[in-house]
């Protein structure tokens, strides 16, 4: 077993959810023979039993003489070991990719008995997720490497399921529904059909490491792509567990490419495979210089600093506080959605609302990991940014603030409690250094709360006007006519308006991506998947007859 602290988290976190799956995860070193697929113990995995991770290249499990050797987020010790590709071994990939057509491996001309075979793929995964000691088993897997609550872990094996039931029988092949128009002439129609890209790249990041990487999987191969997957190395176990899943549940072992590597490695790879579209999700910088590398070819699901607005009519506070605290700060705040910054409304400032929120998030542990390792940035890069908003006038730490007392998370990742920092409207918008500062994104359980008054909703407007990155949002509020305000000026892709508005929590049942720039991508529905893994073709039948007497006309 692994060391004392990081058995103790996750055993309290598991005990917390009290369901068949947590009972089954107390018998799952006895049961995980039975998992026909895994090459791992998620309970086992501890420096003195370490992992390996490899790539899958061209139908074949391939090792590397290079080792990416990471660490355990809750406790320091060396416990996965990741083999990955450098830059002189990436020839295997690149001729891979090359050899899929730009057509595609199927299409509505092309071995269309595929859509029924990724319908059956489908159905045989979902039902392996469904098996309580399999859906224990990845909850456990991503828990060791993306350190959250058992019950977050459990929601993101539970979303992919329902991804992969939606995606059942014959509803792959009805993502390719074409539709016809009538012609000018006898014989003549035009058909619009959607069409795959070919060979395709994704690049998903750490924070969901089942979920995002799986279901654009998914929708990439549904739509007849061939697609080379590299995840973040940090969690990349957890989809190596799952291709091994899918190859079970029969997927063509040459559909489907995976790679362990570095940014460099990959950034060559993609120069070099020139595939005709990448999907990305990460961070900005990053996106943006791809989106250069690519010529434009590319689908961003970029970073997020997400906002929600407390409206004036004042209403179930306990609840929406619990919102607030869950939107900001569960999974240690580490979601593209996560809640970065509050707009409350003085009415709500009459309300033990800011001592609520530092009630709920002072129950936050690590024991149960409801507070847990920030793996992309530091405690002192946190607390600097912390101290560089506190010299704004007027602003003030409400809460948090301070390392985690008790722990022995590596110095390279971060430890801090849940963390609020109130400034003041007029200060944010000041000036553009000052309104940079607020809303850098810190990818951690950090947030900014901020009060207007009930005749400066425009100051609101115009913070969430000048925001760069435009993702998720929250409007709190049943007044319709102020819903109306704040969503007509206002552009994130994922909204949720009302009482119970929130940032995160996305199902697989709506649109989760970006608005506002024409490189955004979604996911999780039938639409997103059109959108970014197919394109439009349109064919014109003209059969004729020609015309009886039909002569030569004039030159035109």
């Amino acid at each position: 077993m692994y060391r004392v602290l990081a058995s103790r988290a996750l055993r309290a976190s598991s005990l917390s959810h009290k369901s068949s799956t947590s009972l089954a995860s107390l018998t799952l070193s006895r049961l995980n023979h039975s998992i026909p697929f895994a090459t791992v113990d998620a309970e086992e995995l501890s420096g003195a039993h370490p992992a390996q991770v490899q790539s899958f290249v061209q139908g074949t499990w391939i090792g590397s003489y290079n080792h990416n050797t990471l660490l355990d987020p809750l406790n320091g010790e060396p416990f996965i070991k990741v083999a990955e590709v450098d830059e002189s071994d990436t020839k295997l990939f690149v001729d891979s990719l090359s050899q899929c057509p730009k057509h595609g491996l199927h299409n509505p001309f092309k071995s269309p008995e595929r859509y029924l075979l990724y319908g059956d793929i489908s159905t045989k995964a979902a039902h392996m997720l469904a098996l309580p000691k399999v859906a224990d088993f990845f909850a456990r897997l991503i828990q060791r490497v993306a350190p959250k609550s058992y019950q977050q872990a459990a929601g993101e094996v539970f979303v992919t399921r329902k991804f992969l039931e939606n995606f059942c029988g014959d509803q792959v092949r009805f993502l390719a529904r074409s539709f016809a128009i009538p012609g000018n002439h006898l014989g003549q129609q035009s058909h619009g059909y959607r069409w795959p890209y070919g060979p395709v790249t994704i690049v998903t990041p750490f924070n969901f490491p089942l979920e995002i990487p799986l279901l654009q999987l998914m929708g990439a191969l549904y739509m007849g792509n061939k697609p080379l997957l590299k995840v973040d190395s940090k969690v990349s176990i957890v989809m190596e567990q799952m291709m091994r899943l899918l190859h079970y549940c029969g997927l063509p072992a040459e559909d489907v490419d995976f790679i362990n590597s570095d940014g460099k490695t990959m950034n060559k790879i993609l120069l070099e495979a020139n595939p005709r579209m990448t999907l990305f999700t990460g961070s900005s910088r990053v996106a943006e210089k791809l989106a250069l590398d690519l010529k434009g070819r590319i689908r961003l699901e970029d970073a997020g600093f997400d906002w929600k607005v407390l409206g004036p009519d004042v209403q179930e506070v306990d609840y929406v506080a619990w919102q607030c605290d869950q939107d900001a700060y569960a999974c240690s705040g580490q979601k593209c959605s996560a809640q970065s910054m509050l707009f409350v409304h003085e009415n709500w400032s009459k309300t033990p609302l800011v001592s609520k929120l530092k009630e709920l998030a002072g129950r936050r542990k690590l024991e149960d990991l409801t507070i847990g390792p920030v793996l992309t940035f530091t405690t002192e890069a946190m607390l600097e940014h912390m101290e560089n908003l506190l010299q704004i006038p007027g602003s003030k730490l409400l809460f948090g603030g301070k390392e985690l007392k008790n722990h022995s998370i590596p110095s390279v990742y971060g430890a801090l409690e849940p963390t609020a920092v109130y400034v003041p409207i007029e200060e944010i918008l000041k000036d553009s250094k000052t309104y940079e500062l607020v809303t850098k994104e810190i990818f951690g359980p950090f947030q900014i709360v901020t009060e207007y008054k009930k005749d400066q909703l425009p100051l609101v407007l115009e913070a969430l006007e000048r925001m760069h990155a435009h993702l998720t949002a929250a409007v709190v509020s049943n007044d319709p006519i102020f819903l109306q305000e704040v969503i007509g000026n206002s552009v994130n892709g994922t909204t949720y308006a009302g009482l119970r508005g929130r940032t995160t929590g996305a199902p697989q049942n709506h649109w989760f991506g970006p608005a506002g720039d024409p490189r955004g991508a979604g996911i999780g529905t039938p639409e997103a998947i059109k959108l970014v893994w197919s394109c439009h073709r349109e064919v014109i039948y003209d059969y004729g007859p020609v015309p009886q007497g039909w002569e030569l006309p004039p030159s035109t």
